[in-house]
């Protein structure tokens, strides 16, 4: 099990994607412990000389004028972590819930929410021992911080609710139990910092990142398998092309293909006496569409890894002036705008595979046997697979349909912006992901088998750069040149 040094605000786009795919323990960096301390401290003094401020001693949303005695401070924050849990949908899986985990506890180590150190201590020992929250897929919208999914987390913290600890759900005191831990008590402001953030949302989106990352690899290694069964050109993958128009992505796409499509091949050979003037376009774009989705990748992944070491509770306190300040960073506003370009970029990446597999469907285009199957007519061969695929390519630009536009006003507020969170959007794309992921590994399944023998003089892709990357792993060595290179 790996062990990670949690060095609040920053966290690597590498151990994130390491936390969601593997159980981690956990260790707080000391030096963030003078400023948890130090925003406590603030919490306290505001307490102790009467002052009034939201969220730790005034009620919530359209309550915020109402007083709250001191006498009631705790019940006060217990009281929000309870009501506030009232999510719906099905469980989500230990990895997202263990990725949430790490991300609130990240931010709230930041040393501006007021939260004690025994709190966030707490949390981590939740990582630690793989007691994981039951927390509901649906019930955010983001637009307040993501309050329902973060409040079932917090309920195990207070011993309530369900948790998964070694596969069984159980009571979360008993699961607390049986791990060896107890629950806590919030003090002032605790259960306000919990539940304002944006770690749910930034979860799912930073999974669908992680997913369309390894679909963008499979897909440049199926699009470079197409390219050499269906006999296309190398050329226009020169660089010359692509330097011309500077666009960074179409250039680091571009140069990939090349890697893949080595110069001396039988097929490379081909294209000496060839009559074909140029290839079709879902053979010779694939840079200028694979390097739009890339540029759209990069430009996600900046948003996500800054909002994954972001605080986004409110109100914030300020310790070095004494001061906690009410804001709004608790909205998933950049988190939704990157998901949906997110979402474009895989929808892209699905119907460029679709239109692939339809090439070499059609003998006249992919001179192959027609749905790639000998004797046709007695077997349908690959038929009816593509139009499989049609259909889940036309499903994804559906799934592509933006989110982060929708408003609707919630908990009484008409002035409030909202948009349609984690249980929208965001959720969508790890299973928006996997549509056009199974396109790219069809094509791969087809063309790193014997479908193509019986082409003059030329082996099933023998020895081309493409054809070596499929049968040693190719996804793997690509999605390893995205995460290294890209």
């Amino acid at each position: 099990m790996n062990t990670m040094t949690l060095t609040p605000g920053q966290l690597s786009l590498s151990q994130l994607y390491d936390i969601w795919r593997h159980p981690v323990q956990l260790r707080l960096d000391a030096r963030a412990i003078d400023g948890i301390n130090a925003s406590v401290a603030c919490v306290n003094d505001i307490v102790a000389e009467g002052r009034t401020a939201y969220g730790i001693n005034t009620g919530f949303g359209l309550l915020a004028q109402t007083r709250i005695a001191d006498e009631d401070l705790q019940n006060l924050q217990r009281s929000l972590v309870l009501s506030h849990a009232a999510g719906v949908g099905d469980p989500l899986d230990d990895a997202m819930v263990r990725l949430i985990m790490v991300l609130k506890i990240n931010s709230l180590a930041r040393g501006f929410s007021g939260i004690r150190l025994s709190v966030i201590e707490a949390l981590i020992a939740l990582v630690n021992a793989g007691v994981y929250p039951l927390i509901p897929a649906k019930g955010s919208v983001g637009a307040s911080g993501d309050l329902a999914p973060l409040a079932h987390l917090s309920l195990t913290l207070l011993g309530e609710g369900k948790a998964r600890w070694q596969g069984e759900w159980l009571p979360a005191q008993t699961a607390l139990k049986k791990a060896g831990l107890e629950p806590v008590a919030l003090a002032a402001k605790e259960g306000l910092a919990l539940l304002n953030g944006t770690q749910a949302s930034t979860a799912f989106a930073l999974r669908g990142l992680f997913e369309a990352q390894e679909l963008f690899a499979s897909a440049v290694v199926c699009g470079a398998l197409t390219t050499e069964a269906v006999l296309g050109s190398r050329r226009p993958f020169d660089a010359r092309i692509h330097a011309a128009r500077g666009q960074q992505g179409q250039i680091d796409v571009a140069r990939l293909f090349r890697h893949l499509l080595t110069d001396t091949s039988a097929i490379a050979e081909s294209h000496h006496h060839c009559h074909k003037v140029q290839d079709p376009y879902s053979l010779r774009c694939q840079p200028q569409v694979m390097g739009a989705c890339l540029t759209q990748l990069r430009q996600t992944k900046e948003v996500l890894l800054a909002e994954a070491n972001a605080v986004s509770d409110n109100p914030l306190v300020f310790a070095d002036a004494g001061e906690v300040i009410s804001g709004g960073n608790f909205h998933a506003e950049p988190v939704a705008m990157a998901a949906d370009n997110l979402a474009l970029a895989i929808a892209e990446i699905g119907a460029l595979s679709e239109r692939r597999i339809a090439l070499m469907m059609d003998k006249h285009m992919s001179q192959l046997p027609p749905f790639l199957v000998k004797n046709g007519g007695v077997n349908s061969g690959f038929m009816i697979a593509q139009v499989t695929a049609a259909a889940l390519a036309s499903e994804n630009k559906a799934l592509a349909h933006p989110h982060s536009v929708d408003s609707l006003p919630d908990l009484g507020e008409s002035g409030r912006s909202c948009l349609n969170g984690p249980g929208g959007r965001t959720a969508t794309l790890g299973n928006g992901g996997e549509y056009p992921r199974r396109h790219c590994r069809g094509v791969a399944g087809c063309l790193s088998g014997d479908r193509f023998t019986g082409r003059v003089n030329l082996q099933p892709v023998t020895g081309t750069g493409a054809a070596d990357t499929a049968r040693a792993g190719g996804a793997l060595y690509a999605g390893s040149f995205f995460r290294t290179r890209y």
